[in-house]
C-alpha cells in the first residue's frame, strides 16, 4: 500500500516542477537561490505577527491569517522544490530528524521543559 504522505509529497513535487519548466525558470534554480529565497520567505511570514502579544489564533485578523497561509505555502514551495534540485527525500528526511531528536530529548528528561539539549544535566 503506498504512503498518502509521501504520494501527496510527490504530487507537490511534481506541480511545483511543472509551474518552473512553464516559466522556464530552472536556470535560476540553483540550490543557493533556493535557500536565500526560502530564508526570504520564512522572514516574510514574521510580518503579519509583528506587534501582536502571542499572536495565538483569536489575534489574527481574516487578512492576517490569509497572509500567514500564503506565505507558508512560498515556504513550503522553495523547501520542496531545494530537497527536488538536491534529491533530498524529504519526509525519510523529516522522518530521521524526528529520530534523532527523540534521542536527544527524551520524553522523562524534557516533558514541559523548552531548554535546548546541551542544558540538561
Amino acid at each position: 500500500m503506498a504512503d498518502p504522505v509521501s504520494d501527496e509529497f510527490l504530487e507537490l513535487r511534481q506541480l511545483v516542477r511543472s509551474f518552473v519548466a512553464e516559466r522556464d525558470w530552472e536556470q535560476f534554480h540553483t540550490p543557493k537561490n533556493l535557500a536565500v529565497s526560502l530564508c526570504v520567505e520564512a522572514a516574510e511570514l514574521l510580518e503579519p505577527f509583528q506587534w501582536l502579544v502571542t499572536g495565538d489564533d483569536a489575534e489574527l485578523t481574516a487578512s492576517k491569517r490569509k497572509q500567514v497561509r500564503l506565505e507558508m505555502a512560498d515556504v513550503l514551495i522553495y523547501l520542496v522544490r531545494l530537497a527536488d534540485k538536491l534529491q533530498i527525500d524529504l519526509p525519510s528526511a523529516v522522518r530521521e530528524k524526528i529520530s534523532l531528536n527523540k534521542a536527544k530529548y527524551p520524553v522523562e528528561k524534557v516533558r514541559g521543559d523548552a531548554r535546548k539539549y546541551d542544558e540538561y544535566e
